[in-house]
């Protein structure tokens, strides 16, 4: 093989924010001087689902996930000493797109920087939220109103800015196939150029076709997952040459970052996902044809909780090592002309075109927003399946489960954990902004945001105005949700009787005993509390609660504990399972708690699913809580049995 030019490194970045802008810039420049050579800002589920840190919803979930940005300060503090000229950032933000981006320009403004040449991305794809994620606001027809206007104005003021990352990332979490994966991202790309093409020139449409990225997930197949890739490349290319006419073959390049998978890293003997994060960043780096153009990873940890510094570091230096130390950066394409992987990509793009047509005859990927979720639902369900009937092996797990304690878990938990007086902090810091800003010169940027978002017209001008009069992300986006309406996403759980009995006919058999019993069929109500809209596992608990018999409620995603034990009162709830992930579960569970005793309803027996430390999960216990499950009780089958042996009024009477 001739030896090429070496290729450059792919931007190596790590997806942190936490607590406070000050704690996540330190974060930051801690970072960078490791050698870290881009940007990627976690925000909070508050900033996310644009709401201020002091709203009723934010409880509990000020700077858990991310780093809190209410206002232009925020902002400031965020990039302190950062010049974001010569930056690459890449802000994983959907909803509040728009208004992020608007802070991000006028921080950059006041810190002198050419606006041109400014470059980074915001993910801006709301499709994959209603599916997967959850950090939606406002309907689909107004939030690809909304991507477009982003992306109009980057292309006239921020050309060198991706003002929409389609995403496909969540999609693999919420357990697509890689079928589906290829198919839904792409649906959505097409979506939105779709929305895009009326608002240029028809001569650049095709540079606007280029600014269009895209954000993926490598799981732990490896080969099938570099295929993937490789199929992206040529799906996407043949896209915009057949569907658009693009004819420039550098418009048409499949650009795209990666964090490759979180979802198969295990609580379980946790050290052994170093090894599953490094295979699966060769399947999206080996590959020079579909190799990403910035890469992030997750730490080992992350199944445990926030990650240390410490362990953010060890996987940038995973990067760093391949990228610098190997020498895979000096040669072409190591897999064109493999007739293994040839094949293997054809097949994928088969099924991707299949499925693209499925869509398309449905109207788009707008108009089949509830048949992606349903299907996403059962391929999940299908996932865990596999993996309780071991035919799916996942070391620690179902396999080779005895082993030695880790000495990365140290005194600390091996996790580093949010200060709970980072939220009061935060409030009064915001409290102190509202005090101290223009209230007229507020007034008046709101009104102006409030005519654009009502007339049609581009709200990224208006928006960069009001964050420069001092608005709030909470004020913003309420003038989108008055303008726009809201939004409850699909839930992909069926209600209705199951006939999925395989391997459940004793749970059926002991569902409808205890219901006999109880003299009407048990009722499970699943809730998820909080803005926590990652739903997977409230999904497969209900789904699972569904096909062994019981009279399942689960609404959805970003009830309040009002809602929650309204609805228990209502339909009569035998017992009340709440999922949080977000690490909100102390505030939430306690608020819960004490609404069910004001009402009467004590004796309902609640359950707790999360990522819940050992130390958390005992203050749970002493609020009352029967049961706790984190990702290591895989066995949803054993979790059912809990259920029934709660709610049974034999046992009940036996204690």
């Amino acid at each position: 093989m001739t030896q090429l030019q070496k290729d450059r490194p792919w931007l190596i970045r790590t997806y942190a924010g936490h607590s406070t802008a000050k704690a996540s810039n330190a974060l930051y420049r801690a970072n960078l001087a490791k050698g870290q050579t881009g940007l990627s800002v976690a925000f909070d589920l508050p900033t996310q689902t644009g709401y201020d840190s002091d709203h009723t919803l934010a409880r509990g979930e000020v700077g858990k996930v991310g780093v809190p940005i209410c206002h232009l300060g925020d902002m400031r503090v965020l990039f302190d000493q950062i010049p974001l000229e010569q930056m690459n950032t890449s802000m994983t933000i959907n909803a509040t797109a728009p208004w992020l981006l608007a802070l991000y320009i006028a921080v950059a403004e006041e810190q002198g920087a050419d606006v041109s040449k400014l470059q980074g991305t915001v993910q801006n794809d709301l499709i994959k939220e209603y599916l997967s994620r959850g950090t939606y606001v406002c309907p689909p027809k107004p939030s690809l109103k909304m991507i477009a206007d982003v992306a109009e104005y980057c292309y006239d003021n921020v050309p060198k800015w991706n003002p929409m990352n389609v995403c496909s990332y969540h999609l693999q979490e919420a357990g697509a196939t890689p079928e589906q994966e290829l198919a839904y991202a792409l649906a959505t790309a097409i979506a939105v150029l779709d929305e895009l093409r009326p608002r240029v020139p028809a001569e650049d449409f095709p540079a606007l076709c280029g600014r269009i990225s895209f954000f993926v997930n490598a799981g732990i197949r490896f080969v099938t997952e570099m295929c993937k890739m490789r199929a992206f490349v040529d799906l996407w290319d043949e896209i915009l040459q057949q569907r658009y006419g693009i004819e420039d073959p550098k418009f048409r390049r499949f650009r795209y970052g990666v964090q490759v998978n979180s979802l198969g890293l295990t609580e379980q003997q946790p050290e052994n996902n170093v090894y599953r994060i490094l295979i699966e960043m060769l399947a999206v780096t080996l590959s020079k044809r579909a190799r990403a153009r910035a890469v992030q990873l997750p730490a080992w940890n992350e199944a445990l909780g926030l990650p240390r510094p410490w362990d953010q570091q060890w996987s940038m230096r995973m990067q760093q090592i391949l990228a610098y130390e190997t020498d895979l950066l000096e040669y072409g394409d190591l897999f064109d002309g493999n007739p293994v992987v040839d094949a293997k990509v054809e097949e994928l793009k088969n099924g991707a075109r299949a499925e693209l047509a499925n869509l398309e005859s449905m109207g788009g990927a707008v108009a089949s927003i509830e048949y992606m979720k349903s299907r996403l639902v059962e391929s999940n369900a299908e996932r865990l399946n596999r993996i309780e009937r071991n035919e799916t092996v996942v070391v620690g797990v179902n396999k080779w489960t005895e082993g030695e304690a880790s000495p990365l878990q140290t005194e600390d938990g091996g996790i580093m954990v949010v200060d709970p007086a980072v939220e009061q902090e935060q409030i009064g810091r915001l409290n102190d902004w509202r005090a101290d800003r223009d209230d007229a010169a507020v007034a008046a940027a709101l009104q102006a945001l409030r005519e654009a978002a009502r007339s049609g017209a581009n709200v990224m001008a208006p928006s960069i105005a009001a964050a420069k009069a001092g608005v709030t992300t909470g004020e913003w986006a309420e003038e989108m949700r008055k303008a726009y309406g809201t939004y409850r996403g699909p839930t992909g759980v069926s209600g209705s009787v199951s006939n999925k009995t395989e391997g459940l006919e004793d749970l059926r058999a002991a569902v409808d005993a205890v219901s006999d019993r109880l003299g009407r069929r048990l009722k499970f109500l699943v809730g998820k509390p909080g803005l926590d809209g990652h739903s997977n596992g409230a999904e497969q608990i209900a789904f699972r609660a569904r096909d062994c018999g019981m009279d399942i409620s689960y609404e959805g995603i970003r009830l309040t504990p009002e809602e929650i034990v309204t609805a228990a009162q209502e339909d009569k709830a035998h017992v009340i399972g709440l999922s949080i992930l977000s690490g909100s579960h102390l505030p939430l569970v306690k608020d819960v708690m004490t609404r069910l005793k004001a009402a009467g309803l004590s004796d309902i027996p609640v359950i707790v699913g999360g990522i819940i430390p050992d130390e958390d999960a005992d203050q749970l216990r002493s609020m009352g809580v029967s049961k706790i499950y984190t990702p290591k009780n895989f066995e949803l089958n054993a979790i059912m049995g809990d259920i029934v042996t709660l709610v049974d009024p034999t046992e009940i009477a036996a204690e």
